[in-house]
């Protein structure tokens, strides 16, 4: 039987390598454009820790990673999601 490893990625904000699912995907979709935790394309990684998503470059770095600018309608529901991360234990 073959063992599973887990799926590892660096978050854009600390660079430290976490478990995919412990970290927010935010992708660019060539046909439906920016979406968070789901989709295929070119995606980012950042971890749920306050640190990293209230870091004052967070939107540099993700347009930076995404190769495209952010929408400002992308930027209230990115706000919006990360204010449920208020308590992460990171």
């Amino acid at each position: 039987m073959i063992q599973q490893l887990p799926v590892l990625r660096v978050c854009i904000s600390c660079r430290k390598t976490f478990d995919r699912k412990d970290l927010l995907k935010i992708t660019k979709d060539n046909n439906q454009g920016i979406m968070l935790q789901k989709g295929m394309g070119r995606s980012a990684y950042i971890c749920k820790s306050k640190k990293c998503y209230s870091d004052s470059k967070i939107k540099k770095k993700l347009q930076k990673a995404l190769k495209t600018s952010l929408e400002p309608e992308f930027v209230e529901i990115f706000e919006k999601e990360i204010a449920s991360y208020n308590n992460y234990p990171h």
